[in-house]
């Protein structure tokens, strides 16, 4: 059908779709790319943290109402923290066994470093 006189000539192409992201080519290819990083001993070891922490984080969250603060303002809200933390960690604490508090204990940090070089001194 031949165009009007006088109409506009964009009114007449096709409408193209709006480019929505990334095409499903280029997803396929991501997603292997990442599944393959996925297997390095490198990204597994940055995981194991990562996992780590967000297991920590869930606890506070849904074990210990940490979604909402009881408290206005920062200071209170900060103590809530505070206070809840020391909560989870005496948790953790009795929940161990005795085989567990006879093992030695991490040594990354440079407090633990110097706590066993002033161990080591006595």
């Amino acid at each position: 059908m031949p165009p009007l006189p006088g109409s506009h000539p964009l009114h007449h192409h096709r409408r193209q779709r709006p480019n929505r992201g990334p095409s499903p080519r280029e997803l396929r290819d991501l997603q292997l790319r990442v599944r393959t990083e996925q297997q390095t001993p490198d990204w597994k070891t940055r995981y194991t943290v990562r996992s780590g922490v967000q297991g920590t984080i869930n606890e506070f969250a849904h074990g210990h109402g940490m979604r909402r603060c009881r408290y206005r303002g920062q200071p209170k809200a900060h103590l809530q923290h505070v206070l809840t933390a020391i909560a989870v960690n005496i948790e953790r604490l009795s929940s161990r066994s005795a085989t567990e508090e006879a093992s030695s204990p991490r040594t990354s940090g440079r407090l633990n470093q110097l706590a066993w070089a002033a161990r080591a001194n006595r």
